[in-house]
């Protein structure tokens, strides 16, 4: 379906989260060393990363690597200073989405790979510094999947009618 690229995530809670939402979007997730936590069974679970074997979850050691494991797949970017909110990219199955570490984003030398088109952004009010990482990575797949029809959903339980 799609493609999350967290690039050096930094902050378990917050990648267990994704992966969490991973699992129950049917989407692909991509960890980028170097990790700011361990990937060890007891380290995994104690950081409530436990739906591992209910994602498909890929360790790359580095960016290179991981665009070479997407093959072409269209890449966007999502950062505090991207060129237009991520509600009007055109999002297609197979895309990558990609975020950087909490405390500093991603490299200017990261962002020069990806075309200013699909750098994209997250309104938010003025001052205000940026998102969780787990919460703008479930905004933007929600909206890519939403953009195709929640291909893959289970479809809602039925409204029990009054009689």
């Amino acid at each position: 379906m799609f493609h999350v690229v967290l690039f050096q995530p930094e902050i378990p809670p917050n990648t267990g989260n994704v992966i969490r939402l991973c699992a129950n979007s049917g989407t692909t997730l991509h960890l980028v060393r170097p990790l700011g936590f361990e990937l060890t069974g007891k380290a995994v679970r104690r950081a409530g990363l436990d739906y591992e074997e209910l994602a498909d979850v890929r360790v790359h050691a580095g960016l290179p690597q991981c665009l070479e494991a997407l093959n072409g797949a269209r890449l966007f970017s999502i950062e505090t200073g991207g060129a237009r909110p991520y509600c009007e990219a055109g999002f297609a199955a197979g895309d990558a989405l990609l975020f950087g570490p909490e405390t500093r984003g991603l490299p200017p030398r990261v962002l020069a790979g990806i075309a200013r088109e699909r750098q994209l952004a997250i309104p938010m009010r003025a001052h205000n510094r940026s998102l969780n990482l787990s919460n703008a990575v479930a905004l933007v797949v929600y909206e890519a999947w939403r953009q195709t029809g929640f291909q893959g959903a289970k479809p809602p339980a039925p409204t029990p009618r009054s009689t």
